[in-house]
């Protein structure tokens, strides 16, 4: 807690120039290394840029309220008549006045249009969840096949849904936090249509991941993954793919790295070139080596192929943060990647065992 406070204050030194050069050398080479230190100085510059926002505004509303006690209402009810000299006087006598409150109503107009330009920014980011219930096929029910349990029979179809890929050959799952969020059960579905119970084991809102645990009887181990996690960043241009299920059937997309950088500049995140619908939230997105890069959260609406994916360094720390499982091994991420020279449509026969449908209820 300590540690965080004074971080908050250096970054506040730094923020407003306060720091000597050794020090502001110190730190940006901290921002560089540290994408978590880099985010939190992201969100702190906007924070006092809105409270300075916030403070010329009240010091304006001030100034008017001030000038307005100054303007003789009395006298002005007299003046005002047939004759075209009153505006003149109006002008010469309260001129400071009239000055501060145009001031006032330029600024806030220019406010509510910043206001009303940051809203649809904000709001041009769609999580990439997909909403079931409204989207169900001809089939009327997502579940195309279900094991014999008496449970999984009176399943009614899912709420949301989103996918999932195996982080461990037992059972392991990643996916987006905002895909599971508050659900009563949740449930992966496999290639073949089986579905199993599953667990939230861990949940980040930070970086909107969540991790799942299969806790079905019916579901036995993987094999072994056949792909790996891939920490270094990736440069802009690189060729990268994901797959998913914004319908019942998984579904490839191909693109490459648009910015190094997600929404908003995220230093947490990549911006592809992909294009996504609802379904998409919590896919593996990999490289043309087949290595996990990161996976796949958000679009920014209205801009072709907008794509934002969280990077792997932090499915790397959410995995870190498990406890030892029940046979009392550490959970960790495969080390191989089998799939490195083969061409794409091998690739993607081998992964579709290892991504699921997530079906969310509530």
């Amino acid at each position: 807690m300590r540690n965080e406070i004074e971080l908050e204050g250096i970054i506040e030194d730094y923020l407003n120039g306060k720091l000597n050069d050794a020090e502001l050398k110190a730190f940006e080479e901290l921002r560089l290394k540290d994408a978590t230190v880099d985010h939190k100085v992201v969100a702190h510059k906007v924070f006092l840029e809105s409270l300075n926002d916030y403070a010329v505004i009240s010091d304006l509303k001030h100034k008017m309220d001030q000038a307005h006690a100054q303007i003789n209402v009395a006298a002005l009810s007299k003046e005002v008549g047939p004759h075209p000299s009153f505006i003149i006087n109006i002008w010469r006598k309260n001129k400071a006045a009239i000055a501060v409150a145009a001031s006032f109503i330029l600024l806030t107009v220019v406010t509510l249009y910043s206001i009303q330009q940051t809203t649809q920014q904000s709001g041009s980011v769609e999580l990439v969840s997909r909403e079931l219930a409204k989207i169900r096929n001809s089939q009327s029910s997502l579940i195309r096949k279900i094991n014999s349990t008496n449970e999984k029979k009176d399943l009614k179809p899912a709420n949301y849904g989103g996918t999932g890929f195996a982080l461990t050959a037992n059972g392991y799952i990643l996916t987006n936090l905002h895909v599971v969020d508050g659900a009563d059960s949740v449930y992966v579905q496999d290639n073949k249509g089986n579905s199993y119970k599953a667990v939230v084991k861990r949940k980040d809102s930070q970086y909107d991941l969540a991790i799942l645990k299969i806790v079905d009887d019916s579901f036995t181990s993987l094999s072994n993954l056949p792909y790996r996690l891939k920490q270094n960043v990736i440069g802009m241009g690189e060729s990268v793919y994901t797959l998913g299920f914004p319908k019942d059937d998984a579904v490839y997309g191909q693109g490459y790295v648009s910015s190094k950088t997600g929404y908003n500049g995220d230093t947490t995140q990549y911006q592809v070139s992909i294009p996504v619908n609802p379904g998409n939230s919590g896919g593996p997105l990999l490289d043309h080596e087949g290595n996990i890069i990161g996976v796949i959260s958000a679009k920014q609406s209205q801009v072709d192929g907008a794509t934002f994916a969280v990077k792997s360094k932090y499915i790397q720390e959410a995995l870190n943060s498990i406890p030892n499982d029940s046979l009392g091994k550490k959970v960790a991420f495969s080390k191989r990647n089998s799939m490195q020279g083969m061409s794409k449509p091998k690739q993607l026969d081998k992964i579709k065992d290892y991504v699921f449908m997530i079906k969310v209820y509530k």
